[in-house]
């Protein structure tokens, strides 16, 4: 696989990322470790604070990117970069510019490719944040550990985004008209949203996560505190806290086939995509700890939700139209998305939802 392979060849690229990695995972171990001894229910207070440093994070990557972009492919003269804004497709015109000029294109360009990409990315895991809330009441989790399953929950889809978006650059890469097959499946889903009837009943005990864990797994019949396993008789069980992170590892890869597409008409590059989506399911953790107890407030979010994935699918499958005779650009699809999710939040809070 061509993304792949061209990472662990490249070892300005490979270090880069490695060195990325290695920043995410110390801070959530600060996170977990330092500031989170004890299990414990997360206050209004602490999910403001880890939310504002995962957005300050997001933040000041975009300003990284803006002004030392050319470092995550470790660029050095114009006929690499004039090869690389060619290979992820960047909407850069590489005529008749020196070095210099089109460096500072390609650092605007994907700076913002990023940011667009990231903010996508954070309004889609609010449709997600409901999701895992639904999972963790429906199996009776108690407050105090959401924090602990939502922590190894992240690893988990750090992984597996990893492995989605360079899989899916080498096949976007090799078979082009996929991209027409992603957005008809995101316009779908969005107009799903405005079909589908609110349901908030989740059938944990015949989801096939749960069907199939119970074949697989011994399993514990209680919760033994924060235990994923205990030993008993000896033999190894997993415990019913176990089945939940499973259960939302498997909801994200489910969210992961309509978010990874999305951000996929921004930009082609692997290695943007991936940091969009990192630093956003890195501040999905405390920001679900944040909207929790008000999500209901925003009701007509969801189709806001519903027009933003239908709008990403026109621009993936009408793209040459919408920038060509639209003029929709990078930056005026920043503003569109920016656009959609405020007005459905003003929406929902000039017109609640009368329960």
């Amino acid at each position: 696989m061509d993304q792949f392979i061209f990472l662990a060849t490249n070892w300005g690229e490979a270090g880069f990322f490695g060195g990325f990695l290695v920043l995410v995972l110390f801070v959530l171990m600060l996170d977990l470790g330092v500031f989170s001894k004890d299990n414990h229910e997360v206050s209004f207070k602490e999910a403001i604070a880890w939310t504002s440093v995962w957005v300050s994070c997001a933040i000041a990557f975009y300003f990284f990117l803006r002004f030392k972009g050319e470092i995550i492919h470790n660029v050095e003269n114009l006929d690499q970069l004039r090869e690389l804004i060619a290979y992820h497709h960047h909407p850069i015109d590489v005529n008749g510019k020196d070095f210099t000029a089109l460096l500072s294109e390609y650092r605007r360009t994907i700076s913002i490719e990023y940011l667009t990409g990231y903010f996508i990315e954070y309004a889609l895991s609010v449709d997600n944040i409901f999701v895992m809330l639904l999972i963790f009441q429906a199996f009776h989790v108690r407050e105090r550990y959401y924090k602990r399953v939502l922590f190894w929950g992240v690893l988990g889809a750090v992984v597996m985004r990893f492995a989605f978006i360079f899989l899916g650059a080498t096949i976007i890469h090799r078979f082009h008209w996929i991209l027409y097959v992603f957005g008809g499946f995101l316009i779908y889903s969005g107009l799903r949203i405005f079909f589908k009837k609110d349901d908030n009943n989740f059938d944990e005990k015949n989801h096939p996560v749960v069907r199939l864990a119970g074949k697989v797994f011994n399993v514990f019949p209680r919760y033994i505190g924060q235990n994923f396993f205990v030993r008993k008789d000896r033999k190894l069980f997993v415990t019913p806290l176990f089945i939940v992170l499973l259960v939302i590892e498997f909801s994200d890869v489910i969210f992961a086939i309509d978010s990874v597409p999305a951000i996929f008409v921004v930009t082609k590059d692997p290695f943007i995509v991936f940091f969009s989506n990192i630093f956003a399911i890195m501040g999905l953790r405390s920001m679900f700890f944040l909207l929790a107890n008000i999500m209901h407030y925003f009701y007509y979010l969801k189709y806001g939700l519903g027009v933003l994935l239908a709008f990403i699918g026109c621009k993936m499958v009408f793209h040459e139209f919408m920038k060509d005779t639209l003029g929709i650009d990078n930056i005026m699809s920043l503003l569109i998305v920016g656009g959609i999710l405020l007005v459905s939040v003003v929406i929902s809070m000039l017109f609640p939802r009368k329960h």
